[in-house]
Parts: structure tokens; sequence; C-alpha cells
């Protein structure tokens, strides 16, 4: 098993109609934020389930896949990444996390992010003392980077841990980007769920600054009349 018989298989199940939506929807043209990004028009959990039956990849293959032109090629390496992570020592975690890092700025699309930079950075992260890493991410010039810094603490906050969400939104409040905008409200939302007072005490202290989009992702549970008020606000 290597990167070329993946990506034969992800080539197999190619849909051209397909591609031609998610080329669109994953904003590929010209001056877009994925400009030049090539779909294969294969939904997430195809790509899933190819990892999913493939055995253990080492770095080299996993690296051609994420150097791939082709989205889907790049999500799988990344989700091979999430599979072996799982799987792995706590040495075999810390060269994964790093290859992850190495990489990061090849998560070129918001769903390359989203669905696997919480499972590796964000777990590796979860023990250690030092979080340093995401606050550099986080100062990165690169928008995937940025997202990856923000996202990544879903796993912290899944353990009632909110510090470094908090300091992080923070940070990226006047980021000039709107899938920094959404993220950074997805992750507030997050934080709300387990703690409705820490967000409410975050929301009175920043809420002039913030984009109306962070707003609205942050408070989209909760009742009416607290949407008006910091709507309003």
């Amino acid at each position: 098993m290597n990167a070329g018989f993946i990506l034969q298989e992800l080539l197999s199940i190619a849909n051209p109609e397909k591609a031609k939506f998610l080329q669109g929807f994953f904003k590929t043209g010209k001056g877009q934020y994925a400009e030049g990004d090539v779909m294969l028009g294969i939904v997430v959990p195809l790509t899933r389930d190819i990892v999913k039956r493939s055995p253990k990849l080492p770095f080299d293959e996993i690296q051609l896949l994420i150097d791939s032109k082709f989205h889907e090629a790049r999500l799988a390496g990344f989700l091979f990444l999430v599979k072996q992570f799982k799987k792995a020592n706590k040495k075999e975690q810390k060269e994964i996390f790093n290859f992850y890092l190495k990489n990061a700025c090849k998560a070129n699309n918001w769903d390359l992010v989203d669905v696997t930079c919480r499972d590796v950075i964000g777990s590796y992260l979860l023990d250690q003392e030092g979080r340093e890493v995401l606050y550099q991410l986080a100062d990165s010039e690169n928008l995937w980077e940025q997202r990856i810094a923000i996202v990544a603490t879903w796993t912290f906050i899944k353990h009632n841990q909110f510090d470094d969400t908090l300091r992080i939104a923070e940070k990226l409040l006047n980021h000039k980007h709107d899938l920094i905008h959404k993220a950074v409200g997805w992750m507030l939302r997050e934080v709300g769920k387990k703690n409705k007072a820490v967000l409410v005490n975050f929301l009175e202290k920043h809420y002039k600054k913030m984009p109306r989009t962070t707003l609205r992702y942050a408070i989209e549970h909760f009742v009416p009349e607290e949407r008006t008020y910091f709507m309003k606000k």
C-alpha cells in the first residue's frame, strides 16, 4: 500500500459533476481563498472510508498525498495522520504532531483544517503544559495556520479548558477574513455550550469590536431575547 494506490482509489470514484459544484463551494476561483485547488468531487465520508480501510502509511507516502494538487488526496493524507495518531504511543504521537505542523499550511481549505487539526494538534496539546505553538500559528500570516490555531482548541473546550480558546479568539477578533470570523464564533459557541457564563463574560467585554459574523455564530444557541440584546448592542 502506498500513496499511488490511495490516489488511484480516489480517482476511481471521482465525480466530475460534483467536482464542478465543489470548485465553487470551496472558492477555488481566481482571487478567492482557495484559488487553484483541484477537486475530484468526492464527499468526505467516501475519503474517510478509503483511509479507514487502508493500512498504516509511512510519512514519506503521506507526504506525497499532502503534496498532491487534488484536494481529496490532501484530505486523505491528513486523515491518515488522524487515524495513526489515535493508535500511536506517546513518542509516535509527537512525531505525527510535528509532521502535521510542518505541513500545516497545506491544509489549505477550511474542511481540511476542521476535520483533522483538533484530533492531532488539539489532542496532542491537551496534556501538554506549553501550548505556545498555537499562539505562533495565530500570529502567522497564513490563513489556514490561523484557523488551525483556534479550531484546535475545540479539544480543550470538550475538557472544560477555555483559557486558550478565549485568548486566541481575542488575538483574532480584528482579523479581516470571514473564515476566521466564523471559526472564532464557532469556538466561542462551543465554549458557551459548556459554560454559558464564561461566554457571556467574554461577549460583554468584546462585543464592541467583534465582527457581526463572529457574534452571530457565538450566540446562535441563545434564546431570542438574548440574541437581540447582543446584536442591538
